[in-house]
């Protein structure tokens, strides 16, 4: 609990924060029980390594494509509004897969729910910079994050025992009524700051006087605010150098168990045991280091763009122990060399979900999440298509994981020397004032 001027402030903001880690949580079973079912589902439709791919990335392609306009959409329509519809969709998309009969009617479901939850991460960043100060921004966001990591923890051992005995269509069966459930509680609970009854005044001003996003529409046009946004280095370095670590985070999220049973000839319930691991070291980085650490140094005195990037980029060259897992075909060793990777990427990814709410001007926070996000999940779709290939014309997951080692790097550059500062974009109007002010002081008589 928070203390401000000797006075105790109540915790209703980390109300909101658990609220949104949760529908992080069942989003990401959605997306999981693909991977969980493959190998069911693979036998019972007779598809090569080549269909998986395709059917790990049909989630990817809308989901990718739609996070622009979901962006500019949240923007001009709000988290309340556009997280409902969401997470009712989530759940509904979920249950069509249910009764697909083939490569095509699961290709059709899954792309469904990828336009279902294009908004899903773009309405919690831009909640947790509504409802947190800058002083408590990066564990509120590892909330949310490490609920993606979380799911693989207890999410595929439950789908994996929920397909194991009940079949492939069971595990589909599940999420969609858990997604549903999330619906009716985010439909109860959430609403933004100023219009949330059971927030006290103390807290609302502790949490507008730490710096919190301010509420509302963006001034002029959403399109502007977009063409304006893409114009800035900013926005660019942080889109480069979180898609690489997209490329890497999907490989795993989508072929790990799929890799375990082909590589170390595991059966699915041992190879849900041995995905697990990773995913939980990956947990407690997102939360220890990539949340708590960072407050904690920011809270000390420590500068925050330095302490952010230092994160960023550590975690990053962590994800690089990928390579190790190319040189071994001991599980024990290659879920260790896993664990590292994963447990890096986790720690900095918070950080890259907390960049669109402390650099964007105002009402751009979902703008910069969907531009972000878009690039991230252009590699959703590439890395399980480029695996599954790769995987096919080769037998071995050892040139797919240089591949992903090789983005990881490319990736640190565009942190390290394009992103710049963490610091917000100046708002259209305010740099249209500033180049006129300076105009007008440069101009000579003569003019």
């Amino acid at each position: 609990m928070a203390i401000a001027s000797g006075k105790r402030i109540p915790n209703r903001r980390w109300a909101i924060g658990l609220l949104l880690g949760i529908g992080v949580l069942i989003n990401y079973f959605d997306r999981i029980n693909l991977s969980v079912a493959a190998p069911q589902m693979k036998e019972a439709f007779n598809l090569s390594p080549g269909e998986m791919g395709l059917l790990f990335s049909a989630f990817f392609w809308p989901y990718a494509l739609l996070q622009v306009p979901a962006g500019l959409l949240l923007d001009r329509y709000g988290v309340t509004r556009i997280g409902r519809l969401g997470a009712f969709l989530w759940g509904l998309a979920s249950a069509i897969t249910v009764f697909a009969s083939g490569f095509g009617g699961v290709f059709a479901a899954r792309a469904v729910l990828g336009i279902a939850e294009a908004p899903g991460f773009p309405v919690s960043s831009k909640a947790t910079g509504y409802w947190f100060p800058r002083n408590e921004r990066a564990l509120a966001t590892a909330i949310f994050d490490a609920a993606a990591k979380f799911s693989n923890v207890i999410g595929v051992p439950l789908i994996a025992v929920v397909v194991v005995n009940a079949g492939w269509r069971w595990g589909f069966g599940v999420t969609a009524l858990l997604s549903l459930a999330y619906f009716v509680a985010f439909l109860i609970i959430y609403r933004d700051p100023s219009k949330d009854s059971r927030l006290s005044a103390e807290e609302l001003d502790y949490i507008q006087q730490g710096g919190a996003t301010p509420e509302g529409t963006p001034g002029g046009s959403v399109f502007g605010m977009l063409g304006y946004l893409l114009t800035k280095t900013k926005v660019w370095g942080l889109t480069i150098g979180f898609a690489a670590y997209g490329y890497s985070f999907y490989l795993f999220l989508t072929w790990l168990p799929g890799y375990l049973v082909q590589t170390m000839h595991m059966s699915i319930l041992k190879s849900a045991g041995f995905a697990a691991i990773p995913w939980a070291v990956a947990t407690a980085t997102d939360l220890l280091v990539g949340g708590w650490l960072i407050d904690h140094l920011i809270a000390r005195g420590k500068d925050e763009t330095r302490v952010r990037r230092a994160v960023l980029v550590t975690g990053m060259l962590f994800g690089l122990a990928v390579f190790g897992a190319t040189q071994t075909t001991n599980p024990g060793w290659a879920i260790f060399w896993i664990s590292i990777a994963l447990g890096g990427l986790a720690a900095a990814a918070p950080v890259g979900w907390s960049l669109p709410s402390l650099i964007a001007p105002k009402g751009g926070v979902g703008t910069i999440g969907g531009i972000m996000n878009f690039v991230n999940n252009l590699m959703g779709v590439a890395a399980p298509i480029v695996t599954g290939f790769i995987v096919g014309a080769t037998n071995s997951f050892t040139n797919a994981f240089l591949v992903a080692g090789v983005i990881l790097a490319i990736g640190i550059v565009s942190f390290v020397f394009v992103m710049g500062r963490i610091e917000a974009i100046p708002e259209p109007a305010a740099k249209n004032e500033a180049d006129a002010h300076t105009a007008s002081k440069t101009r000579t008589p003569a003019d």
